[in-house]
């Protein structure tokens, strides 16, 4: 039996707005990725066995932020970036002190709020913890230096302002506490140190 041609049509044509409608849904990705340079600016409190205050100096790193988003308004961020610090004392009992330089690697897991996901000013909250690595230390003017690894909270507040349907200019800040003992020259010098970074980025967002 032939099949009229208005019939034809109007299946095709159903077929091809759902098909449309399929694309739709399946190119609504769940995942967003971030890409920003990030400033990370050391907020340090410490405790030395000689005496005076360790610090940190500031710097400049790449950071590479994956997103899943698991409900309209939630996701979660994991954030990669890792960041080579000088380091030093000043004010102890002997002297102002080169501690030469660590490489710190924070992985964060953060749970996010995104107060407006479909609207082009996307602002959002995020709240969770990192496990921060120290290694390749340089010890400096010293003979040996180590660093403890830590867990640590981290909070964020950032937004993501549409350029396209699917690219974004994106600010962000967060503060990530992180602590670590240090001993030094064999634990002949012993440091309490509160590290505590704020976290200055803004680069570009892209959604799948």
């Amino acid at each position: 039996m032939r099949i009229p041609l208005v019939v034809r049509l109007l299946t095709w044509t159903a077929a091809l707005q759902i098909g449309i409608a399929t694309a739709g849904v399946a190119g609504d990705s769940p995942w967003l990725v971030r890409s920003r340079l990030i400033d990370v600016a050391p907020d340090v409190s410490s405790t030395l066995s000689i005496g005076g205050a360790a610090t940190v100096e500031s710097t400049w790193v790449p950071e590479l932020d994956i997103i899943y988003f698991w409900h309209n308004n939630f996701a979660t961020e994991l954030i990669l970036a890792t960041s080579e610090h000088t380091m030093g004392a000043v004010g102890t009992a002997l002297g102002d002190l080169d501690l030469g330089h660590v490489w710190a690697l924070p992985p964060t897991l953060l749970l996010q709020y995104h107060a407006n996901p479909d609207g082009r000013i996307r602002p959002y909250v995020g709240v969770g913890l990192n496990y921060t690595i120290f290694y390749s230390a340089d010890p400096g003017a010293l003979s040996t230096i180590d660093y403890s690894n830590s867990f640590g909270y981290a909070f964020q507040g950032g937004v993501d302002i549409g350029i396209t349907e699917t690219w974004a200019f994106n600010l962000d800040v967060k503060k990530v506490y992180i602590q670590s003992d240090l001993s030094i020259n064999g634990g002949a010098v012993t440091a309490d140190a509160n590290i505590d970074p704020w976290v200055f980025g803004a680069g570009l967002a892209y959604r799948f």
